[in-house]
């Protein structure tokens, strides 16, 4: 007796589930010694960074919170956030979603992968995904490991905010969390122009610089003096806008915008992908990206989405100009003076005093008297005028301030000498240059009440 072999099951009635389809084209992405690379990089060597600087006599006192990398663990993965928003991220990004796509294109293997899995559609979810879980892996990888770094060189003590104020411990940790997950909407929307650049150029190499080009571009303008509401409405502010969390009360506004933007790109940059990739001829073993025509069906919702974000922050905040005004300024230094006063006088063991018992206030200019005092610069100068409790003559202190476009400035004692000059003073963890020397602070951009 012969058997008969049973008919074999229609084709298209087994696609592959997208868990499946995400769980193979995971182990492909980490199959690479790229990503085993970058992923074993993020992991270990922020530590090591950290660890190291924080050791250094010479601190990055030129990043936000390096001048602080001696005093407290908690400035190391900010010092790593700053740089990772800048450089580290985009890169990542470029790596990983830049080249997601493109990787079918080179071996030219869609056809196989459309046979396996008989779902554009499918195929697309399973790779954004994939590629989504490993950036993911990447920054936590830099966020906790630049964390374990600061903790274990230096201590957990309180870190110094950029208005002057104590962070205990605690705040501290929860803040500097929260700092790296608000970077996430930036980063999302970086992977997802990658994912459109992998779709709509194909093998071209620009797909996989796109992201960085466009993190570059985004930092450049960042630098110019734009109109707040043209860069709050910059997909890339919320790299920076995180340092609003750092003050009291905090900034939270202009993050709100700078998150809120990131992921309407990051929606819109998707589903660009998304439409072009269903779209494409997978017959084609020669296709070599999109054509012109892509690109502009690419580029155009994103300029439309970046108009809208403008008109809307403008209308909705009311914000002109440079944002940066002598009023704001003048209030910012008062506040980090009075509050690092307070430091300074625990330091040197003096009897206490409180904000509100100094009544500090400052008077800045800007240049010349024939220019406004208002916009960025390096040529503000104010001094600061406060009353201890007893004394009836009144204090005065002479700053230097460097005011960057973003409202982030950085306040140079010019004298006295015994009140804001270079000198050690002997804490608890040992000496540290007197804190009313040298300290960050910032301009809030959008207009606020002067209560």
């Amino acid at each position: 007796m012969t058997a008969t072999l049973a008919p074999a099951p229609a084709a298209h009635a087994h696609r592959v589930p997208v868990v499946r389809g995400y769980r193979f084209e995971l182990v492909k992405l980490v199959a690479q010694w790229r990503i085993r690379l970058l992923l074993l990089a993020c992991w270990i060597v922020p530590a090591l960074f950290v660890a190291a600087v924080s050791r250094q006599s010479t601190l990055p006192t030129d990043t936000l919170f390096g001048r602080w990398m001696h005093a407290t663990g908690w400035a190391g993965p900010l010092v790593t956030l700053g740089f990772a928003g800048s450089w580290a991220l985009p890169l990542v990004t470029s790596v990983v979603a830049g080249d997601v796509f493109a990787s079918e294109d080179r071996p030219g293997t869609w056809r196989h992968l459309l046979v396996a899995v008989r779902s554009p559609r499918r195929i697309f979810a399973a790779k954004a995904l994939a590629g989504l879980t490993v950036i993911l892996l990447l920054m936590a990888g830099l966020a906790v490991s630049s964390t374990v770094g600061g903790l274990v060189a230096v201590g957990d003590q309180p870190l110094v905010g950029l208005d002057g104020h104590l962070l205990t411990s605690g705040d501290a940790a929860g803040k500097v969390l929260l700092a790296w997950v608000c970077v996430l909407a930036p980063t999302l929307a970086l992977a997802a122009i990658g994912l459109l650049g992998s779709v709509v150029l194909g093998r071209s190499p620009m797909g996989l610089l796109l992201p960085a080009l466009v993190a570059l571009a985004l930092q450049l303008a960042q630098m110019l003096p734009l109109p707040v509401a043209v860069r709050l409405a910059l997909p890339g502010y919320a790299f920076i806008a995180w340092n609003g969390l750092f003050t009291s009360p905090a900034q939270l506004g202009p993050l709100f915008i700078g998150i809120v933007v990131a992921l309407v790109w990051a929606v819109t940059a998707t589903a660009l992908a998304y439409v072009l990739f269903l779209r494409r001829d997978f017959t084609n073993p020669a296709h070599d990206g999109a054509g012109r025509g892509a690109v502009a069906v690419a580029s155009l919702p994103l300029a439309a989405v970046l108009a809208a974000s403008v008109a809307l922050v403008a209308a909705a905040t009311g914000a002109t100009g440079s944002g940066i005004d002598q009023d704001k300024v003048q209030r910012s230094l008062a506040t980090a003076f009075a509050h690092l006063y307070r430091l300074q006088t625990e330091q040197l063991n003096r009897p206490a005093v409180t904000e509100a018992q100094l009544k500090a206030t400052a008077a800045c200019t800007k240049g010349s008297v024939r220019v406004a005092a208002q916009g960025p610069g390096n040529d503000w100068r104010c001094v600061v005028s406060w009353h201890l409790p007893g004394v009836e003559v009144t204090g005065t202190a002479v700053y230097q301030l460097d005011v960057t476009a973003d409202g982030r400035f950085v306040a140079d004692g010019d004298g006295p000498k015994e009140v804001n000059g270079y000198f050690l003073v002997r804490t608890p963890d040992g000496d540290a240059p007197n804190p009313l020397w040298q300290f960050d602070g910032d301009v809030g951009l959008l207009p606020t009440s002067k209560g």
